[in-house]
């Protein structure tokens, strides 16, 4: 009974952690939208990657400078 009662336990803790990290990635992706959208556009008009992880890369550190 009392291993039953832990194996339960457990699950719900691994359950919690799990589900916190699924929303702190989703959070994180929310968060990086407008960096790839800008991404996405500089893409569109240069057709250079290069460019494109530039753009992505400033954004993002912008965005997430802000953020603090």
């Amino acid at each position: 009974m009392m291993f039953g009662l832990i194996g339960i336990l457990m699950m719900v803790i691994v359950f919690i952690v799990l589900l916190v990290i699924f929303f702190l990635v989703l959070k994180t992706v929310i968060l990086l939208i407008p960096a790839f959208i800008i991404a996405f556009i500089v893409w569109l008009i240069t057709r250079n990657e290069v460019y494109t992880i530039v753009a992505f890369l400033v954004i993002a550190a912008i965005t997430l400078l802000k953020k603090l």
